[in-house]
Formats: structure tokens, C-alpha cells, sequence
């Protein structure tokens, strides 16, 4: 049997680290580690490969060519959302399967080490219930509140900190702004913020910036409004636009100053990729509004559309890009050996990565043998689930898929050059803070393929099997 990811000690990689870049690259030596559908292969080891010279490659040989000289975006990190529903599936667990859990996530060498998480403002779709932290009328917030969160999501994000060699990043995002806010009268269905109560709901995120801040749990970024285009079943609420520009000119930005929280990143739309490049447009041509705004959220739902992520990246390049959530649906267990849904996250984080992405982030990280809570039925998949009778977990291919890029592409890592010349595969590569440059290789098809991997005028042939996926170390 290969090496299991939760067992795996890593002598390649920590040699490599231990050396000046130009010392590993005269080594010559490539590690590399696979997943790969029909086998028991999840992030195993591959014996270390050998560059050899090659000033050129061949064009009628499949080869993935690497340009470290080339780079681009630095990336913020890579991970998943730490929803009430995740938290409250954990508190259910034995503890030997938390620890495994925790391990499993934000380790470095034994797990996929997880450097970017999101979190709920107040309740969303997975959360067991509606909740608010401020009660009806309360429009100065003066009984603001986190109480609700202190059963099971703040242990459970601190928890998660505590196994993280270095602390994530977190960042946050309100469903809807409490009932009494809204034109509809409801945390759900849609509706609109009622302008009388722009200011507060500005003031709110701040106020619960604070509240985490008070528990030792650092807020790094900020969304407006979560899927700010869909009247959903669940928590929801519609902004236009010009809506979100006037919100976050008038109100949240200020607010946020005012509150000691303007190196907060702040960032619009968190809906999808297909109308992203309007929406950043609509706020990023006022000056005054695009002055509080680190960047653009994106979702994956309904369609690809991965040129409009470059797009508005070419129309601002100050501007940030980041990938805020992702996960399939609907729910159905006898789908957990489904090959395709690991391959859904690998395909998007290397069109999104090489589409100047500089963050990407799952959904729940872990969900119970329902695919919830959830307290309108909504439910899907995670990479890991839980049997909250056993205590029993299961990983997803796609928590492996996953980890070939949030494992080896760290924080601070630089996208570097890479191409193709065959379109049977798909590649990103990254190099790191500590000189090592990763390299993904994908293949969807089902056909192994042997290749050439080409660095920097040295190469190496190898294969790729049939649907699966390679980290390439150098």
C-alpha cells in the first residue's frame, strides 16, 4: 500500500528547504506526490525524478514548461470556511477524531495546512438556526452580542488556530443583515437593507471584528454581502451595484476607519464569476468608494467563466482577486468515491490561480453524514464528513485534490511562468518564500499521458495517469 497523507513524514521536502534555492535546483532532483483515481494513491510520495539539461523543448513532445524568471501575483493563501455547521459536527466528535480532523486540515507536514478560512456574520445556510447578535430595534447595537457563537464556532475556530503552525488568515462575510433591518422583515428570502439602517449595519461588522478580536481570534478580511444577487431560501439580501458602491462609500468604509479596522481587507461581490467584471466596475470607477476596497470575492456556481476573473484583473490591477467559495451539491452519499468532484476543485483552482486568483476558498470544511446542519435542507458536500453516530470520518477525493495545492503553494509564493503544448493536461506552478517552486499537473482525461517536465532549461519525462493529479517539488 503507498503512504497515507496523514502518515507522511516529508525528508525531500525538508532537505530541499534546508538549502539556497540555486543549491536545490543543482541538485537536480524532483520530488513529487499523486493522487490518482483506481488506486490507493492520496497525496503519496513518488520516487524523486532527475532533471537532466535541455536548453529547449520539443514541441511535438507533450511537455508542461516552467519560467521561474516570469512571476505574477503573491498568493494571500489556501483553504476552506469554518461555518457553524463544521463547528457543531466537530463539538460531536471523539476527541482522538478532532485532533485527526485538525491535523488533517492545517498541518503542514501531516496534513494540507490550511493558511486562509472564512467565517459567517451571524447565521447562513449552515447554521442550525437564524440568529442575530443585536435584538429588534436595537439600532446603536448596545446589546450587540457573540454569545451564541461561544457553544461551538469560537472553540472551534481557536481549536483550529492552535494546530496551525503559523495562525491563518480568516476573513468574514455577512448572509443578511438581522430582520428588523430589512425591507422584507426576514433573515431570509432576500429583501433589502432599509436605508435607515445603513449606518448601523455598517457599524455591525465592526462590532463583531471587535467581539472575535476580544476572544483572541483575528479578523483579517471582510466581505460586503454574501451572494448579493440571490433571494435565496436561506439568509439572503440583494445589493445592485450601485447599491454596494453607495454602502461601502457612505457607510462601511467610514465606519471601518472610524473603528480603528481600515487595514481590514475589504471586498465586494463575493457571488459568481460571471457577471464579476460589472460589479467590480461598478464600484472600482468611483474613486472614493474604491479607495476602502482591497479586492473582488468570487464564487464558482453557474458556469466557468474564468476570463472574466482575468478580465478584471486587466481592468485593475491594484485591485485583488479571491475566490471566497466553492462546493457541490446536492448531497448524496453514494457519491462519496465520485472521482469528478475532486476534479471540479482541481480544474477551478488552476484556472482561477493562473487567472491572477491570490486566494481560494472552500466551503465547510467538514459536514455530518447529511451533508448539514443545515436549517433549510440545503445540503451538500465537503471534503471530509463526519458519521456523528460512529464518530467515523470520511475524506472526499476532494479534500486531496485540495491539498496538492494548499500543501506545497504557501503564503507569499509567486506565480511563475508555466505553459503547456499538449491541451490533455492542465499546470499552475508557484515559487515559494523559501525558493522551492511547486508545480501542479492535472489530467482530466481517460488516457495516461507521458510528458516532459521542462524548468528553467532542465527536464525531466514522466506520466500522468489517467485522472489524476501531481505536485511536482523542485
Amino acid at each position: 500500500m503507498k503512504t497515507s497523507l496523514l502518515s507522511l513524514s516529508i525528508p525531500l521536502l525538508c532537505c530541499a528547504a534546508a538549502l539556497p534555492a540555486y543549491a536545490v535546483q543543482a541538485l537536480h532532483d524532483v520530488a513529487s506526490f499523486i493522487t490518482a483515481k483506481g488506486t490507493e494513491e492520496r497525496l503519496s510520495p513518488r520516487p524523486a525524478l532527475k532533471l537532466e539539461p535541455l536548453a529547449q523543448p520539443d514541441e511535438a513532445f507533450p511537455t508542461v514548461m516552467v519560467d521561474t524568471g516570469r512571476t505574477f501575483q503573491t498568493i494571500v493563501g489556501l483553504g476552506g470556511a469554518l461555518t457553524d455547521a463544521s463547528a457543531e459536527v466537530y463539538a460531536r466528535l471523539p476527541a482522538e477524531q478532532q485532533k485527526k480532523l485538525l491535523t488533517a486540515y492545517f498541518d503542514v507536514e501531516h496534513g494540507i495546512g490550511y493558511s486562509l478560512c472564512r467565517t459567517n456574520i451571524h447565521s447562513c445556510d449552515f447554521s442550525s438556526d437564524s440568529y442575530t447578535y443585536a435584538p429588534p430595534g436595537d439600532k446603536d447595537l448596545a446589546h450587540f452580542s457573540i454569545d451564541h457563537d461561544q457553544r461551538y464556532r469560537i472553540p472551534f475556530i481557536k481549536a483550529a488556530l492552535a494546530a496551525a503552525p503559523q495562525p491563518f488568515k480568516l476573513f468574514a462575510s455577512p448572509w443578511s443583515p438581522p430582520e428588523w433591518m430589512k425591507t422584507n422583515g426576514s433573515m431570509l428570502h432576500g429583501g433589502q437593507l432599509k436605508p435607515e439602517f445603513a449606518e448601523t449595519w455598517a457599524e455591525y461588522y465592526g462590532r463583531f471584528i471587535h467581539a472575535y478580536e476580544k476572544e483572541g481570534i483575528r479578523c483579517w478580511g471582510l466581505t460586503v454581502q454574501n451572494e448579493p444577487m440571490a433571494a435565496q431560501t436561506w439568509e439572503s439580501c440583494v445589493f445592485t451595484g450601485e447599491e454596494e458602491r453607495t454602502f461601502v462609500r457612505d457607510h462601511l468604509g467610514p465606519a471601518l476607519a472610524r473603528a480603528g479596522l481600515a487595514g481590514v481587507k475589504l471586498m465586494i461581490w463575493d457571488h459568481n464569476r460571471g457577471i464579476m467584471y460589472q460589479r467590480a466596475k461598478a464600484v472600482y470607477d468611483d474613486a472614493e468608494t474604491a479607495k476602502f476596497v482591497w479586492g473582488t470575492a468570487f464564487h464558482w456556481y453557474v458556469g466557468e467563466h474564468f476570463d472574466n476573473v482575468r478580465l478584471v484583473h486587466e481592468a485593475w490591477p491594484d485591485k485583488n482577486l479571491l475566490m471566497s467559495e466553492a462546493c457541490l451539491y446536492p448531497f448524496d452519499p453514494g457519491r462519496f468515491q465520485d472521482w469528478s468532484l475532486g476534479e471540479a476543485y482541481g480544474n477551478s483552482l488552476i484556472h482561477d490561480l493562473n487567472n491572477w486568483a491570490v486566494g481560494w476558498t472552500d466551503w465547510n470544511v467538514l459536514l455530518d453524514e447529511r451533508g448539514g446542519p443545515n436549517h433549510v435542507g440545503n445540503y451538500c458536500f465537503a471534503p471530509v464528513h463526519a458519521d456523528t453516530r460512529s464518530g467515523a470520518l470520511t475524506f472526499l477525493n476532494s479534500y486531496y485534490y485540495i491539498g496538492h495545492f494548499s500543501k506545497f503553494i504557501r503564503p507569499g509564493a509567486r506565480r511563475v511562468a508555466t505553459t503547456l503544448n499538449d491541451d490533455r493536461l492542465l499546470a499552475t506552478g508557484f515559487r515559494n518564500v523559501d525558493g522551492r517552486v511547486a508545480v501542479v499537473v492535472m489530467n482530466l482525461k481517460n488516457e495516461a499521458i507521458d510528458f516532459r517536465l521542462w524548468i528553467d532549461g532542465q527536464a525531466v519525462t514522466t506520466n500522468s495517469p489517467a485522472h489524476s493529479i501531481i505536485t511536482f517539488i523542485d
